[in-house]
């Protein structure tokens, strides 16, 4: 369907060259036939996003954890939604704490969890706002917290944000925020949110980090890291209350 819809506005677009160069403008039938072509491609879009999101959420499947900088990957995303942000007149406060020890995640499905974040973030800022993205070590965990200055939810909003299929928002899937939390808690982390409707919403991302074996080598560059294992004491993880306030 997008290929077609692709290849029909570029014989209207021939069309409507030809018929500028010859001084001619596209008759009314014309433009409502170049209108609705580019609104079926609009339609095609949305459904390729609701089927991305459902495959996203549906694979599931494996972790494939190997060290990462997590602060690296973070730094990449927020260049990656930076301009899209910007356009909407949403501004970026970044803190990022250094020499934080690598955390044992899959990549690419770590990328996905937040980048989810920082979409729902975008979302509840139509009219643009601030957004702080805050990377620090907590005990044995590391505390991402993803915080923006929009619409909020109400108690009963924040009660059924991360359930499945569950959305308020015009074309929202309900599928963003339970893909993060599930990927989070794959990797032994858990998601809060803490929200008031006006004022903003903040989630904070709790990941266990990883330590080497007393007594073991640190591995050099190339090397599977088989000699790390989660850090484990008697201290959970940090309360719900920890986190930004928008």
């Amino acid at each position: 369907m997008a290929i077609n819809l692709t290849l029909l506005e570029e014989e209207w677009t021939r069309v409507a060259r030809a018929r500028q160069a010859k001084e001619r403008e596209l008759t009314p039938g014309e433009q409502r036939s170049l209108r609705r072509v580019k609104t079926l491609q609009r339609e095609v879009q949305r459904l390729e996003h609701i089927v991305q999101e459902f495959l996203i959420y549906a694979r599931g499947g494996e972790i494939n954890r190997a060290p990462k900088d997590l602060a690296a990957l973070l730094r990449n995303l927020l260049e990656f939604v930076e301009p899209e942000d910007a356009g909407q007149g949403i501004r970026h406060h970044v803190d990022l704490a250094l020499g934080l020890p690598l955390v044992m995640v899959d990549e690419s499905a770590i990328q996905q969890a937040l980048l989810n974040l920082l979409v729902n973030a975008r979302q509840a800022m139509p009219g643009g706002g601030e957004l702080l993205v805050r990377l620090r070590r907590e005990g044995n965990w590391v505390e991402c917290s993803v915080t923006d200055t929009g619409i909020g939810m109400r108690p009963d909003q924040l009660e059924h944000c991360f359930d499945e299929y569950w959305s308020d928002k015009k074309g929202g899937t309900g599928l963003g925020l339970s893909t993060a939390r599930r990927i989070v808690e794959e990797h032994g982390g858990s998601v809060d949110v803490v929200s008031e409707p006006g004022r903003g919403t903040s989630f904070t991302v709790y990941l266990p980090l990883f330590v080497e074996l007393a007594g073991k080598r640190r591995p050099r560059s190339g090397e599977r890291m088989l000699d790390a294992e989660p850090v484990r004491d008697s201290v959970s993880r940090p309360g719900k209350d920890v986190g930004a306030n928008p």
